[in-house]
């Protein structure tokens, strides 16, 4: 049942709430935020906003900068990590026209928005269901520095195996060895059980959570499918809770794609189906896996745009040095069944029809959520509309395990792309199917694009400790 003003006044008596936070959401997909004292809380702060500067967020505006943030009650939760009692919620940007505003279209929330709203007027579907998974470390401590006589980057965490000889309790794993392990090897138990607790509590089930194969601090947890404008949201403060309870916890975390050099990457795989009028239009008996002739079109489109859907959806440098052979996660532009080396997997333990689903597993953390599910849902409806077929196009089913194939045979495939300039160069060629209906702006793309290049431009004029291995006595 949606909030109401009223609701929140009262949330706020009752709790004797002092603050009321605003996070609002910039390009990059951090939140930002504005607390105003509780007492002024009112139904005019719903109505009239709170004004800030969209500029600052990353954002090309093309008119004036000046913004309004509208708060929505929906979304109101206590924030666990404030001393002070704080309510917090999120919500929308508006541009501020006479009579009346009009949304921020490049702001993430409301793109999401336009696109589920464009998913309902294309008639295939109304609701579309996804589930990412938050693969993250936690370490015991971190550091590092960029300096002209210093760079350097140095982590530690007590039961990773490079501890072996000094931990002193032999509870140590040994590398690419903590998938599901159990205590004494997971200390890190309770405060990701706390996590979920605190997840649950902000109004997001959660599936379940287990340490993950990376033996220096990886874990994961799996919230529960939920509708995708929702989930965007979900995710934020999923990560906001991450992140703040590691550091109650005196650890800290990172859902950075690769920080441990040699052990398995940070992943956010996001399954995802569609439903009309609450029914499955992925579920078919009778088609591959199960799964419906529409299902497959979104799959297509979902490959054909792969490459430039990369730049969205793993847009740092860092991202590609996850996307390598030997470590569960995919480099093949392809589907199969229970296949984590291709692109997208269709689970097998998915078996009744309102389950059936896929997961695209190269998408990071590192992303805007809400930019991330909004472009896989306009890829996917363009492969609908345009009918294309993942089989016919040579991009599987793959039912082998694409890292043993010979090297003859993996010269055939098409791979990902490998670095964050080359996504780049897709997205700039390939994202028409993205602005369709004005759901992802023009200037928005040419902005991010723009912002991202020079991000790659900067991290590749600094000298690297790899290269002074390599080169220093050349």
């Amino acid at each position: 049942m949606a909030k109401s003003v009223q609701d929140i006044i009262n949330l706020i008596r009752e709790n004797d709430i002092k603050m009321v936070d605003f996070k609002m959401v910039d390009i990059n997909g951090q939140f930002r935020h504005v607390t105003i004292p509780a007492d002024h809380f009112s139904e005019e702060t719903v109505k009239d906003g709170i004004g800030f500067d969209a500029s600052n967020y990353g954002y090309a505006v093309v008119e004036k900068s000046d913004m309004v943030f509208i708060p929505d009650p929906d979304t109101a939760v206590m924030d666990p990590f404030c001393e002070i009692p704080t309510l917090s919620m999120t919500g929308n940007a508006m541009i501020i026209d006479t009579p009346e505003n009009r949304p921020l279209a490049q702001y993430p929330r409301n793109i999401v928005l336009a696109a589920e709203q464009y998913m309902k007027d294309s008639g295939i579907a109304d609701t579309m269901l996804i589930l990412p998974e938050f693969e993250f470390h936690l370490f015991d401590q971190v550091g590092w520095s960029v300096q002209a006589n210093n760079i350097s980057m140095n982590l530690d965490v007590e039961q990773s195996y490079w501890n072996s000889e000094t931990e002193g309790r032999g509870v140590v794993v040994a590398k690419q060895k903590n998938y599901h392990i159990a205590k004494p090897f997971d200390p890190t138990y309770e405060c990701r059980s706390e996590m979920c607790l605190l997840m649950e509590q902000a109004g997001i089930p959660i599936k379940y959570h287990h340490p993950e194969v990376g033996a220096s601090g990886q874990f994961e947890i799996e919230p529960q499918l939920g509708q995708m404008s929702k989930m965007a949201d979900a995710s934020m403060m999923i990560k906001y809770i991450i992140r703040n309870t590691a550091l109650k916890h005196g650890k800290t975390a990172t859902l950075m794609p690769k920080p441990v050099y040699g052990e398995a990457g940070n992943g956010m795989h996001v399954h995802m189906l569609l439903l009309k009028d609450g029914e499955p239009v992925f579920s078919d008996d009778n088609g591959y896996s199960h799964l419906s002739e529409t299902a497959h079109y979104f799959m297509g489109g979902l490959l054909k745009h792969i490459a430039s859907l990369c730049a969205i959806t793993n847009p740092s440098t860092n991202s590609f040095k996850r996307l390598v052979p030997g470590f569960e996660a995919p480099v093949t532009v392809g589907y199969a069944t229970s296949n984590r080396s291709a692109v997208i997997r269709i689970p097998a333990y998915a078996k009744t029809p309102h389950l059936r689903r896929f997961e695209l597993r190269n998408p990071d953390a590192t992303c805007n959520p809400y930019f991330c599910y909004a472009a896989l849902l306009m890829a996917g409806l363009d492969g609908v509309k345009n009918k294309i077929d993942p089989h016919a196009n040579g991009w599987g089913p793959y039912d082998v395990n694409l890292y043993n194939l010979p090297e003859e045979e993996k010269a055939k495939l098409k791979g990902l792309p490998t670095s964050l300039e080359a996504a780049l160069d897709a997205l700039e060629a390939d994202n028409d199917y993205l602005t369709a209906g004005g759901v992802f702006p023009k200037e928005l793309i040419a902005n991010f694009i723009k912002t991202k290049r020079e991000e790659c431009r900067q991290i590749a004029n600094i000298p690297h400790p790899a290269e002074f291995e390599r080169y220093y006595n050349m």
